[in-house]
């Protein structure tokens, strides 16, 4: 077989074709149709390609993150130690806001980081430091690099006068006492509440703040702004809110319950003047009681509080507080010969005549009794006794309406009972 595959030595060469159609027949050594090409060998790696893709990003970040934590470590201690970031002095703390809060009142809070690295002051500590003053009601601190402190003060507002003691104070909404402006910065015009204490509760200052809101909220919605003639309120019975009323003609204590303030207030205003010319003093008026209105039922004044020094008079009108206010008074019932009224009876059938459609008109309007200290009438002596609605101790006088001049008679127009 092998010498059927090999030409012979002896036999004759082939001639060469030159038949283009023959040639195309030769089939190149190299040719892709015919023969596969030769592969190259290829060394091919451990790991996948995605993996050393990934395994390359996390060294990446790995190196960043420590490079990161090198800088941060080194800024750490150089903001830790330079000079830079130290508060020198009370200069680099820069405060706004300030009224009736004092420089030194803040510094003295913040006085401790004077000297201090500023990245090392403790910012919410400082800011409850800073709300427990009075007048501070919210507060803010903020640090600025290099070395500032900047803090913004947003102070209480006062709505009133409070006597605490021998003192006067001042009161926001929510009850906080307050100190008065150092140096008489302000100057206010508020009546004084009686009857507070630094031992009282916050919360039930607030619940007697909410009474004297809603009083002066009331008194004040017609336009007419009546709160401006009251020099003091008293607020420790919430049933009984009474009010000290100062005009050219005196004070006068006036009752007014627990409601209906403005109704029972223009009652007050619109009187006023015929009870002074009516009666020779007027002291108090007790108006908590539907169609009766009791003239002089206790002295004039509120709660007895100690007497102020003359210092704390002294500051105390210059901060706004009406010298009326100042008296020390003394609330007192009128005991025996006080004299209050029932609803009046209706006539009997037979004296239907011309005292009694006087009697009649006259219930139309508020009865009005006067607490003065005398005796009554002997036409007052056949009622029945009944309780009294504003004292408690009292002489009931007859079912009908009453009013009392100067003289201590009674008025020609009223009819006497039978």
């Amino acid at each position: 077989m092998q010498d059927e595959l090999h030409l012979q030595a002896d036999e004759p060469a082939r001639p060469e074709l030159d038949d283009a159609r023959l040639v195309d027949l030769d089939v190149d050594e190299e040719s892709p149709f015919l023969r596969a090409q030769k592969r190259v060998s290829v060394r091919r790696s451990t790991l996948p390609k995605k993996t050393a893709t990934r395994l390359t990003w996390a060294a990446a970040a790995v190196t960043s993150v420590v490079v990161c934590a090198i800088c941060a470590g080194a800024l750490y201690d150089y903001g830790k130690h330079s000079w830079r970031f130290r508060i020198n002095s009370s200069d680099d703390i820069e405060i706004s806001g300030l009224g009736n809060v004092t420089r030194p009142q803040i510094v003295e809070v913040m006085g401790g980081d004077i000297g201090r690295n500023i990245f090392f002051v403790p910012l919410e500590q400082r800011k409850k430091q800073l709300e427990q003053i009075p007048w501070v009601e919210t507060a803010s601190v903020m640090r600025f690099v290099p070395n500032r402190l900047k803090i913004q003060i947003h102070e209480r507002t006062p709505i009133a006068f409070a006597r605490i003691g021998s003192r006067i104070r001042l009161v926001d909404g929510s009850g906080t006492l307050m100190e008065l402006p150092v140096g008489n910065k302000a100057k206010f015009s508020f009546p004084v509440i009686n009857g507070m204490s630094d031992n009282d509760s916050l919360s039930t200052r607030a619940a007697e703040m909410k009474v004297y809101n809603e009083l002066i909220n009331e008194l004040d919605s017609s336009g007419a702004h009546y709160s401006q003639n009251l020099s003091e309120v008293e607020l420790s019975d919430p049933e009984d809110v009474k009010v000290v009323a100062s005009d050219p003609g005196g004070e006068v204590l006036v009752h007014l319950g627990s409601s209906d303030f403005l109704e029972r207030f223009k009652i007050y205003v619109g009187h006023v003047q015929e009870w002074r010319q009516q009666f020779s003093r007027l002291d108090s008026v007790d108006l908590r009681y539907e169609h009766q209105i009791i003239v002089n039922p206790d002295l004039q004044g509120t709660t007895k509080e100690p007497p102020l020094s003359f210092s704390a008079a002294k500051a105390a009108v210059a901060a706004g507080v009406k010298p009326a206010a100042l008296i020390n008074r003394q609330s007192t019932i009128a005991k025996s010969g006080s004299v209050t009224i029932a609803k009046p009876a209706s006539p009997k059938p037979a004296a239907k005549s011309a005292a009694a459609r006087t009697r009649k008109i006259h219930r139309k309007k508020p009865a009005v009794v006067t607490a003065a200290k005398r005796q009554p009438s002997p036409a007052t002596q056949t009622s029945k006794p009944a309780a009294a609605p504003a004292v408690a101790q009292s002489h009931v006088t007859t079912p009908s309406v009453i009013t009392t001049t100067k003289s201590n008679k009674p008025s020609p127009e009223i009819p006497k009972e039978h």
